[in-house]
């Protein structure tokens, strides 16, 4: 059953209040093996938050495994709609050619296009009926077809036109034929795939079936392997691009600084602002209720490259008051003066342009929200830092040079008393 839900502006229902009403109402269905409830939004089609595939050498152990995972995953108190794509199928039975069936010249396939041509039936004729083509196909009655016990007085013809009862030839047993057949890398897989709610809490199960029930099921059922697909796959290869991109960013950053200062020090300095934006992109997360998620690591990365601005506009306007042969101090002091009201002024209206979106609330802004988060939080926090750290760091760093030179001096002096 499918239902279409007016735009968000019409309604005072979520898509997910629906689901937990639907269900409630539902219940327990005697009969039916499972029941999930799907809601997709936009063109994207809909995928279970956490999707697990279990792989074992031997298909029945693998079967106990998945349904003891199932079981455990029910227990969840954020878990809903735990299911697996492991499905027997039917019964079918399996006809096995006797010596003596070979012996009076019938074969396998002989015996299977007899036995389907009874019960399918045969193509006797085709018509044509105006545009539509008309199969004529001769078969066994319907109460012959319906009841398999008439299968002992059925009976197959060879070529030379004997005919004897089929159970005299085949050996026909029982078993369950599976609906399909999965498999990953090669691998015999059954995955099992579950929804959490509420949606903050994905992270949090993710994490305790990693630690704590896929461990104990290995243990259960040695041999037990499994990988995590889906959403959560996605997830961490997009993150992990991500950070391999965050990561030759700051190498690039690093390289324009260090050319533009002619010092490897000093780039670090200015860099030093980018922790503490990412802390502020946190805080802002946590202060107004959103998780972290892939769009705000794009704004995290976004915003890595705001926040150097600032200490980058400060440290160059102090290294232009030494070269007039200021000392640090006063230069550091100048440069503090000089670009403050400039440096608060980028961070207020960088913040008050992205205020609209993080305090707009229609469906079609909430992918991009995280990202103004981490963005406007970010650069609020991190300007406040860097007006003292980034002075502070400037003097240590002098600090250090200085230190350095002093221990030379003394070595050097050392060394030359030594040679007099």
């Amino acid at each position: 059953m499918e239902i279409v839900m007016l735009p968000p502006d019409q309604r005072d229902m979520t898509a997910g209040e629906l689901i937990a009403l639907w269900r409630d109402n539902i219940g327990d269905i005697p009969g039916v093996d499972q029941i999930t409830f799907e809601a997709e939004r936009g063109p994207a089609s809909y995928r279970q938050d956490i999707s697990v595939d279990l792989s074992h050498d031997d298909i029945e152990v693998l079967e106990k495994a998945s349904t003891a995972f199932v079981s455990r995953m029910e227990a969840f108190a954020n878990t809903t709609d735990v299911n697996d794509n492991y499905d027997k199928g039917k019964l079918q039975y399996d006809f096995k050619l006797l010596p003596q069936g070979r012996n009076l010249g019938f074969t396998s396939a002989e015996i299977g296009r007899q036995v389907r041509n009874a019960f399918f039936g045969a193509l006797a004729v085709r018509q044509l009926r105006g545009t539509n083509e008309i199969e004529v196909r001769v078969k066994l009655p319907l109460d012959e077809r319906q009841d398999l016990q008439n299968l002992e007085n059925f009976l197959v013809r060879n070529d030379d036109g004997v005919e004897v009862p089929l159970l005299d030839v085949v050996e026909v047993s029982q078993r369950q034929a599976f609906t399909s057949i999965n498999r990953r890398d090669g691998r015999r897989v059954v995955n099992v795939a579950m929804d959490v709610e509420p949606a903050n809490a994905v992270s949090r199960v993710n994490a305790s079936i990693e630690t704590e029930v896929l461990p104990q099921l290995r243990a259960d059922f040695p041999g037990i392997t499994w990988t995590f697909e889906g959403t959560q796959a996605e997830m961490k290869e997009s993150t992990d691009s991500l950070m391999n991109n965050f990561i030759m960013a700051m190498l690039i950053i690093y390289a324009l600084l260090a050319i533009a200062f002619g010092s490897y020090i000093q780039p670090l300095i200015v860099m030093a602002a980018i922790p503490f934006g990412i802390v502020g992109a946190v805080l802002g997360h946590m202060m107004l209720g959103y998780d972290l998620s892939l769009v705000s690591l794009m704004g995290i990365i976004a915003l890595a490259g705001v926040v150097v601005n600032d200490s980058l506009i400060m440290i160059d306007y102090a290294n232009k008051q030494r070269e007039k042969d200021n000392s640090i101090y006063e230069s550091i002091h100048e440069a503090g003066l000089r670009r403050f009201r400039p440096i608060m002024l980028t961070t207020l209206t960088t913040f008050g342009g992205l205020t609209p979106i993080i305090l707009e609330s229609s469906s079609q802004a909430m992918y991009l929200i995280p990202m103004a988060i981490s963005l406007g939080f970010g650069i609020i926090f991190a300007t406040s830092i860097i007006l003292v750290i980034v002075p502070c760091a400037y003097l240590a760093l002098e600090d250090i040079r200085l230190l350095i030179q002093k221990g030379r001096t003394i070595k050097r002096n050392k060394e030359t008393s030594e040679l007099a």
